[in-house]
C-alpha cells in the first residue's frame, strides 16, 4: 500500500529509459538491476526510508557476506550496520 501499481510501472519504465539511454542494450540481463532502482527510487520519494540508509543497508549486507562461509545463510547483525 505504500504505492500504486501506476507509480511503480511509470518508475520501472523511467529507469529503464534511463539505461537504455546510457547505452543498455536492454537484452533482458539488466531487467532486475532496473527493477531495483525502481523500487529504491519509491521507497525514498514516499519517505520509506532515505538514500543514505539504503546504502547502508547495502553495505552492511555485502559486509555480512564477506564473512559468511559458502553455503551457510547470511545473518545481518548489529555490527554489520555499524561497519565494524
Amino acid at each position: 500500500g505504500v504505492f500504486t501499481w501506476k507509480e511503480w510501472a511509470e518508475m520501472l519504465s523511467q529507469e529503464i529509459v534511463a539505461a537504455q539511454a546510457t547505452g543498455d542494450a536492454d537484452l533482458g540481463d539488466t531487467y532486475y538491476r532496473h527493477w531495483l532502482c525502481a523500487l529504491e527510487r519509491l521507497i525514498v520519494v514516499k519517505g520509506v526510508s532515505s538514500k543514505q540508509e539504503l546504502s547502508q543497508y547495502e553495505h552492511a549486507w555485502a559486509h555480512a557476506a564477506e564473512r559468511t562461509l559458502h553455503g551457510v545463510p547470511i545473518e545481518l547483525l548489529a555490527a554489520d550496520l555499524h561497519g565494524i
